[in-house]
C-alpha cells in the first residue's frame, strides 16, 4: 500500500459527495418545476484486490444518480382548460420541431398553450403530439401522432340529422271532405287540418323550414306528408319529401306509423350551396304514447326537439379526462379535434433525461407503446391539472447537511 493510494480513496469520497450534492443541488432548484422528477445518490464502493493477506490497498467509492421517474408528483389543481396531469404511468408525446420531424421525446409536464399558429407547446417550446381525428370524431391512423394545432377550425355548423316530434291529433276532427292524392297538401290543393313548421340546418348552418302537415281522411286515420316551406330550397319542388299513413287505436295510441325512424333524403338546390341531407324523423313507435297520440283533446304540440346548429365560431379549446382536445363553438356545439396518446415504457427510470423537463427513449426504458389514457396500464387524466414536482424539500436539506459533512 503507498500513501498516494490512500489519497486518491480520499479524493474519491470528495467527488462522490460533490456529485450527490449536485442532485440535491439540483432537486433544490426545481422544486417548483411543474412534474420535476428527482435524482438520487445512490453510493458504491470500490475495492482493490489483495494478493497477500497482510496488505490491504485501498479502493474508493463512486456516486450513482437515480432518477424517480416513476415517482407520482402531487396532482394541483390550475386555470388552463388546456392543462392536464397523468395519473399513473404514461408521458405525453412531444416533438421539437412543429411538423413532427424533430427528437420525439416525452414529459410529464401537462403545460400547454397555443402559439400563434394554434399549436399546442409546452413552456420549453416542445410540440404536444395527438391522434388527429375525422369528421365522425374517429382517430384516423394510431399509428401516426401529429402536431396538436386548434388553429384548424375557426367556425363550425352542423347539419340536422334527427327530429323528434311528440303531438296530439284531435279524434274530433272530421274527415276531410272530398278527393286526396300525395302532393296535394305540399303544393297547396288541400289545406292540412294541422301543420307544424320545424327549422332544420343544412351543412353551411343555415336554417331551414320544414312542415308537416296532416289530413283525416278516416276514424283512426291521418295522411302527413313533409314538404320545404319554401319550394325553391329544395330539387324537389313543391313534392313533398315523404309522405305516408298514420293510423291510431282505440285508446289513442299509434297503430301503425309510416314515419317511424323515417329517413328523409333533402337535395338541397344548388343556390343554397348546401350538401345534401338525410334527417330521420322520429314520432313515436308503435303502442306507444310518446309521440303521436289521438286523444278528444284539442290538437297540441307536445314538443318538437331536433339537433344541427347554425354557424358557431371558436371561443375555447380544452382537454377532457379521455385525453381529447376539444374546441367549443358560440353556438353551443363541440367537437373533438385529437387523441392524446400516453406513451409507456416497461423501465420509466431508464429514459435519459433532457433540457426543457422531457426525456429520450434510452437501449434500458425499452420501446415506447402508445395507449388510450386509462387503458392497457396507461394512466388516467386530471383536465385542468398540473403534477407538481416529487421532491421532498425537508427531505433534500437533510441529505444536504449529511452530504456536507461527509464532504
Amino acid at each position: 500500500m503507498s500513501l498516494f493510494g490512500s489519497l486518491y480513496s480520499g479524493v474519491s469520497g470528495l467527488g462522490a459527495q460533490s456529485r450527490a450534492m449536485s442532485m440535491i443541488s439540483d432537486n433544490v432548484a426545481n422544486v417548483n418545476t411543474t412534474a420535476y422528477k428527482g435524482a438520487m445518490a445512490q453510493f458504491s464502493n470500490l475495492v482493490t484486490g489483495n494478493n497477500a493477506s497482510q496488505s490491504y490497498s485501498p479502493g474508493g467509492v463512486r456516486s450513482i444518480a437515480k432518477l424517480t421517474i416513476a415517482n407520482q408528483g402531487l396532482i394541483q389543481n390550475s386555470n388552463s382548460p388546456t392543462d392536464a396531469a397523468i395519473s399513473g404511468a404514461g408521458f405525453f408525446v412531444v416533438n421539437s420541431l412543429p411538423d413532427g420531424t424533430g427528437e420525439q421525446v416525452y414529459t410529464r409536464a401537462g403545460s400547454f398553450s397555443p402559439d400563434f399558429l394554434g399549436n399546442l407547446r409546452t413552456p420549453s417550446g416542445q410540440f404536444l403530439q395527438g391522434w388527429q381525428l375525422d369528421a365522425n370524431e374517429n382517430v384516423v391512423d394510431v399509428n401516426n401522432v401529429e402536431t396538436v394545432n386548434v388553429g384548424i377550425v375557426a367556425g363550425l355548423a352542423t347539419a340536422t340529422n334527427e327530429v323528434r316530434i311528440g303531438a296530439n291529433l284531435s279524434a274530433d276532427q272530421l274527415d276531410h271532405v272530398g278527393a286526396y292524392a300525395v302532393g296535394d297538401m305540399a303544393d297547396g290543393t288541400v289545406e292540412p287540418q294541422f301543420s307544424r313548421n320545424v327549422q332544420v340546418y343544412d351543412s353551411l348552418g343555415r336554417p331551414q323550414t320544414l312542415t308537416m302537415g296532416y289530413l283525416k281522411t278516416a276514424a283512426n286515420t291521418w295522411q302527413s306528408e313533409i314538404y320545404a316551406a319554401d319550394p325553391t330550397v329544395v330539387t324537389a319542388g313543391a313534392v313533398p319529401l315523404a309522405s305516408g299513413t298514420v293510423t291510431f287505436n282505440g285508446d289513442g295510441s299509434l297503430a301503425t306509423n309510416a314515419f317511424d325512424g323515417l329517413a328523409v333524403a333533402i337535395d338541397w338546390a344548388a343556390a343554397t350551396g348546401a350538401e345534401d341531407s338525410t334527417i330521420t324523423f322520429d314520432l313515436g313507435a308503435v303502442d306507444e304514447t310518446n309521440g303521436l297520440t289521438q286523444f278528444a283533446s284539442p290538437t297540441n304540440v307536445v314538443f318538437v326537439q331536433q339537433n344541427g346548429a347554425e354557424v358557431g365560431e371558436l371561443n375555447g379549446v380544452s382537454i377532457n379526462d379521455e385525453g381529447y382536445v376539444v374546441a367549443s363553438f358560440t353556438n353551443g356545439q363541440e367537437r373533438k379535434l385529437y387523441q392524446l396518446p400516453l406513451a409507456t415504457f416497461a423501465n420509466p427510470a431508464g429514459l435519459g433525461p433532457r433540457s426543457g423537463n422531457v426525456f429520450a427513449q434510452t437501449d434500458q426504458s425499452g420501446e415506447f407503446n402508445l395507449r388510450v389514457a386509462g387503458r392497457g396500464g396507461a394512466g388516467v387524466l386530471a383536465p385542468s391539472a398540473l403534477e407538481a414536482a416529487n421532491v421532498d424539500l425537508a427531505e433534500e436539506f437533510t441529505k444536504m447537511i449529511v452530504t456536507q459533512r461527509a464532504y
